[in-house]
């Protein structure tokens, strides 16, 4: 609203900016001379900038610093935090807000401004004949007061606008400000279109990096996501999974919270996270309180102002909630009005995260220098003395106050060194570092401009900026390309973004020796350290929350040792889990598993599951009690074999041996020693060749012994018919006929044998299906086909010669053999009858065993049946192993 009066007439409306073609009303007004050029060619042809005269409508009452100076530098501080709104009904022209509860600590950040504008003035070699001016105000902790402060910043100081101050620069061609975040958004959003540069010294949103939304906000302080990430680090490095979160209810909270739990939930959980209310919400405080209490999470992050925090500290600590360890934003990590020997039991040991501790040389002193003046434009020095010694000034009892009894009355002679406060306290100043940064990165982007040489500037034509008229925009420019190295040592630059360097202190909250609260450095976080080296901590001199004493534990639950998984729990978070045991056969070997992996086919796990063992390989070895016994066996009956060899070669020519068809006998006894023989091949580490020799010896063999057997027995039944008149069959299956049965027999099995190793021979095989922590080498049959073939036809003969036998029991005693011969078979098929079963159901090394001790018992069997009786009569009782006895015996028979 402007109140314009030209020739008598008085206009009062308001003004909208008209839109010229394309552009902005950023390209029409691009200078601060141009707007009366738009009032004297539009809104007033008929007149000139002479005639017309805009005055301002209204001040807002605002509590500043002033200090005039060729080129104006603002600033927006909090100094009250504590706001009093007037009566907002519009039945009345409302009053001005009231800022109350004034912080002396936070008055050193706006001293340091004034500091370092009047050191740079100071140095007639930075900025040679330009004197730097400043205006500071309050924002009180408020946004509606902070917006305030913007809007008189970037307005006149002059009550009119006329002919003499049309074309002068802007007000201020930069703002150092604001310290909260939501205020720099908001009061961004309004520079910007002016294109006026503010440097803020507190706000660490992240989202005022974004360059599109704040092209003219820069900060030397690192944004949230920094901060966020040394937080993380932190609590990554403790192995807190279980978090808890509160932040207050703006864009720095909010975000904060939002980074924070981007960043949490690839490694662990939030188990709570609120908002901490703007205003004193007694109910919304309770609630948090509840939730802190009923959380099993023992790590808390805080992301507020101390003012804001204020109101749950002080719950906290009332309701003497202890057990909790606190991870402080850089916002109230250095705290003095937090950081208290009343709070201390409760946030004791508290880690937060700050700002670099820097001595500025010279600030102290600067400090204990402030003087009262009694200056409209710098009220807030009597506002800081009066609080600061607790008196009143009698020129500043108003009529609203006048009824206030002066206990102290201020004379302004008062000794800041005496007393001991937030403001005299210069142990921990690192805000303040930040401003001082803040002042000298714009003073050398004027540095800057000021060394242009015509002709090779930056702007349109070439041009360089005219220091005498001076655009906030051209300083904006010089201050995106800022970068040089103070006093203190520390380089100073901004990224695309606005952001300079993310470096760290982290700090601790411990007891000093008389009793009160400091904060201590006790480690690092440097952004540009590299990829796991950004936190550098000193583990030894942290001081733990006095009720846990040591590192605390802050987990949903336990982590699942090696051996085990994780199980989620149904509706709660991935963090609160049961620890399940890994199967046989799969291992974790890592804490916290998620799932247990499967152990390699040659691999079992062992017993606590965390590790792949070799399987026992298990096969029937000669050196096996089971092994020792069996090939000893198969040895003893080969070696009685060859025993009774010898005796029947011996005996060749006796009745007993002549009367059993002796070229038969002596080939049966050599294919029983191969059959005791052949088992062997089943002993032993399986391979290739005896896996294939196992089974075509044992094949041929027993196929050799059993077709001996058959044509002996069908020599006896040939032998007897052939006693009979007039039967001369004998002379059809003679000594030739029964080789070539023999052999045909033989020969059949050889060839079952050859198609079954050619087509699909037997190999060794690893077989784990049957125990699961076991290897069975074995040898696997190939063609189950082959190897039924060859059983069968085994099978096949044996029963043939066990009927043929079985028909011929009967005849006379002369030629009783076939008695043998059926008792035999009957063993032989008993055997291997029994063995099916057997076989099936013995484990690992036991199934071959079975299946060796089927040959050595049928071997045996076919031995003891066949020639025991014989070798009884040739060497015990050789009185019968003549033919007259074995005729005499026949006829007694009759």
């Amino acid at each position: 609203m402007f109140e314009v009066r030209a020739a008598g007439l008085k206009f009062l409306g308001s003004l909208e900016y008209p839109s010229f073609g394309s552009g902005t009303t950023q390209d029409v007004f691009h200078s601060w001379g141009t707007f009366c050029k738009f009032r004297e060619s539009v809104l007033f042809p008929n007149m000139s900038c002479e005639e017309i005269k805009c005055a301002i409508q209204e001040k807002f009452a605002l509590n500043g610093l002033f200090k005039r100076g060729d080129i104006m530098l603002g600033g927006t501080f909090i100094k009250n935090f504590k706001t009093i709104p007037p009566d907002l009904s519009f039945t009345s022209k409302p009053k001005p807000w009231k800022c109350e509860s004034f912080e002396l600590s936070v008055f050193q950040r706006a001293q340091t401004m004034i500091f370092a504008v009047e050191e740079i003035n100071r140095d007639e070699s930075f900025l040679p004949n330009i004197s730097l001016g400043y205006r500071l105000y309050d924002n009180c902790n408020s946004l509606p007061m902070g917006l305030r402060a913007t809007v008189s910043l970037i307005s006149s100081l002059s009550d009119t606008f006329t002919e003499n101050n049309c074309n002068d620069v802007p007000p201020v061609l930069a703002i150092v400000g604001d310290p909260i975040s939501s205020h720099s958004i908001a009061s961004s959003r309004i520079l910007s279109l002016f294109r006026v540069p503010m440097v803020s010294y507190f706000s660490t949103c992240s989202c005022l990096s974004n360059r599109k939304e704040f092209p003219t906000f820069f900060r030397t302080i690192p944004n949230d996501d920094f901060q966020v990430k040394a937080m993380v680090e932190i609590i990554k490095y403790y192995k807190w999974t279980w978090i808890g979160a509160v932040g207050t209810d703006d864009d720095y909270g909010q975000n904060a919270l939002k980074a924070l739990h981007e960043q949490v939930k690839m490694f662990g959980c939030i188990s709570f996270s609120e908002t901490i209310p703007r205003f004193n919400d007694k109910s919304k405080v309770e609630q948090i309180i509840t939730i802190i209490k009923q959380s099993s999470a023992k790590v808390i992050v805080a992301f507020a102002s101390e003012a804001e925090l204020l109101t749950l500290v002080k719950e906290i600590v009332r309701q003497n909630i202890t057990g909790r360890q606190w991870i402080a934003s850089e916002s109230w990590s250095t705290s003095s009005l937090l950081a208290t020997k009343e709070n201390f039991r409760s946030f004791g040991g508290t880690i937060g995260i700050a700002i670099r501790r820097v001595q500025i040389p010279g600030l102290e002193n600067f400090f204990f220098q402030v003087q009262p003046k009694f200056d409209p434009n710098n009220n807030l020095l009597i506002q800081f003395w009066e609080t600061l010694f607790e008196c009143r000034f009698p020129e500043n009892v108003t009529q609203s106050n006048s009824s206030l009894v002066l206990s102290k009355v201020c004379t302004g002679l008062e000794d800041i060194k005496s007393t001991k406060s937030g403001y005299t306290d210069t142990s921990d100043m690192r805000a303040v570092y930040n401003v001082y940064k803040a002042v000298y990165a714009i003073a050398h982007a004027l540095h800057d401009l000021m060394s242009c040489k015509e002709g090779n500037g930056p702007f349109t034509n070439r041009r360089c900026a005219d220091i005498k008229n001076l655009q906030p925009w051209q300083l904006l420019h010089y201050l995106k390309k800022v970068n040089f190295t103070n006093k203190l040592g520390e380089k100073i630059t901004f990224d695309e973004n606005g952001d300079p360097p993310a470096v760290y202190d982290i700090v601790n909250w411990q007891l000093d020796a008389d009793g009160s609260v400091m904060i201590k450095n006790i480690g690092l976080f440097d952004e540009s350290a590299g990829v796991g080296k950004e936190l550098d901590l000193n583990k030894e001199s942290i001081f733990w929350n006095p009720a846990f004493g040591s590192i605390p534990e802050s987990v949903c639950s336990n982590s699942c040792l090696p051996g085990t998984r994780k199980a989620t729990r149904k509706g709660e978070p991935v963090c609160c889990f049961d620890c399940i045991s890994c199967a046989e056969g799969e291992i974790s070997s890592e804490t916290d598993s998620i799932e247990c992996l499967k152990c390699p086919s040659d691999f079992w796990s062992n017993s606590p599951r965390n590790q792949c063992i070799l399987k026992d390989i298990e096969f029937l070895s000669y050196e096996d009690v089971m092994g020792i016994t069996l090939s000893t066996t198969a040895l003893s009956g080969s070696a009685l074999s060859f025993i009774i060899f010898i005796v029947f070669f011996h005996y060749r020519n006796t009745p007993v041996v002549k009367a059993n068809n002796s070229e038969l006998s002596f080939l049966l006894l050599v294919s029983l020693a191969l059959c005791f023989l052949c088992s062997l091949c089943f002993i032993g580490k399986p391979t290739s060749l005896n896996c294939m020799l196992r089974h075509v010896v044992f094949g041929i063999s027993f196929v050799l012994a059993i077709s001996c057997i058959l044509v002996k027995t069908i020599v006896v039944i040939m032998a007897f018919k052939a006693t009979l008149p007039g039967n001369n069959m004998m002379k059809w299956f003679g000594v030739v006929q029964q080789r070539t049965t023999v052999f045909l027999f033989t020969v059949i099995q050889a060839i079952i044998c050859l198609i079954w190793l050619s087509l699909s021979p037997p190999v060794p095989n690893k077989n784990s299906k049957y125990q699961n922590g076991k290897i069975i080498f074995e040898c696997d049959i190939g063609s189950t086909a082959g190897f039924t073939c060859l059983l069968g036809y085994i099978g096949f003969l044996a029963c043939v010669c066990f009927a043929i036998a079985f028909l011929a029991r009967n005849l006379p005693d002369t030629f009783n053999e076939a008695k043998f011969i059926t008792f035999s078979m009957l063993i032989f098929c008993a055997v291997w009858i029994t063995f099916i079963p057997a076989y099936i159901s013995s484990p690992g090394k036991h199934t071959v065993a079975v299946e060796v001790f089927a040959i050595l018992a049928s071997s045996f069997g076919l031995l003891f049946a066949i020639f025991a009786p014989k070798c009884i009569v040739i060497l015990f009782k050789p009185e019968l192993n003549t033919k007259k006895a074995l005729m005499g015996k026949g006829s007694a028979d009759k």
